[in-house]
């Protein structure tokens, strides 16, 4: 029986999810590889991996999906590591650089236009360079570990997530475990794919993990321990709850309706705790 292919996110917010994966029995039991959060979706969508940390927006286009519950990157209040980063003030942006890393936030900031900021604006893909992206456009759209190094005294910024709870009252899902229904029945037998996820996480949020986390991502993002612990405990939520699923379901409804996402899909998730063998 081979063993699950895992398709995760190289970004510090994925560091608690990941915790048993690297820290405890659950490496055993999976092929794990990191890659940035486009990527992982288009790793499930070719069959590549098996289970994959995919951005929200990913769910609409990739057939076969089901999500594991109870876990997600989320936000309920400024999440800090997505952001629009401006030259000028939103009224007078008409270019806007958008991070290829990303399809959520890619997603996000086309409501956010439609709805408050008003249409007009040309949206161009980009790597994740603020200074090319500025050098060539009004404002770009930086994620994850980038977005929390950019000099805000330098540019003006836009939290995405704060933006989103500003409009609908609701949190902000940007990605959330999904394992693709043909290979659940190549799993090995009896094995509790929900539990797993929701122990690593919750492992990984306990405070001395969470110190081990500051210590060991400080020097490779030049921020402060504490920082990196308020990031993961105070801006990110973790857990994909109902008020997640509202606002998860109101974000599919608001970007097919502008034409951001194909269509709002319908959410299916794992419904037997143990898989049983074929």
């Amino acid at each position: 029986m081979k063993r699950p292919r895992i398709s995760a996110i190289s970004y510090l917010n994925t560091a608690p999810l990941m915790w048993d994966f690297e820290h405890g029995d659950a490496g055993t039991a999976f092929d794990v590889s990191y890659t940035v959060p486009s990527q992982c979706a288009a790793n499930l969508a070719a069959g590549s991996a098996d289970i994959g940390i995919i951005p929200a927006a990913a769910y609409a286009s990739i057939p076969g999906l089901t999500i594991l519950p109870g876990v997600a990157i989320a936000s309920r209040r400024p999440v800090r590591s997505i952001l629009l980063v401006s030259r000028v003030p939103l009224d007078q942006i008409r270019s806007v650089a958008l991070d290829t890393s990303s399809l959520t936030s890619v997603a996000l900031i086309r409501v956010l236009f439609a709805r408050c900021w008003g249409a007009g604006r040309t949206f161009t893909p980009m790597a994740a360079d603020i200074e090319k992206m500025m050098t060539e456009h009004d404002a770009g759209l930086v994620i994850g570990d980038p977005a929390l190094k950019i000099d805000r005294s330098r540019y003006l910024t836009y939290d995405l997530a704060e933006e989103w709870i500003r409009l609908t009252g609701k949190p902000f899902v940007f990605a959330f475990w999904a394992v693709r229904q043909a290979a659940l029945a190549d799993a090995p037998p009896a094995l509790d794919l929900a539990t797993i996820f929701q122990d690593s996480r919750d492992h990984g949020l306990h405070p001395s993990s969470l110190d081990r986390i500051a210590r060991e991502w400080s020097p490779r993002l030049g921020l402060s321990e504490a920082e990196i612990r308020a990031y993961l405990t105070e801006n990110i939520h973790y857990d994909l709850d109902p008020a997640c699923l509202d606002g998860l379901g109101l974000f599919y409804h608001y970007a097919c309706e502008c034409g951001a996402l194909p269509v709002a899909p319908s959410l299916r998730f794992l419904d037997v705790a143990k898989i049983a063998a074929p």
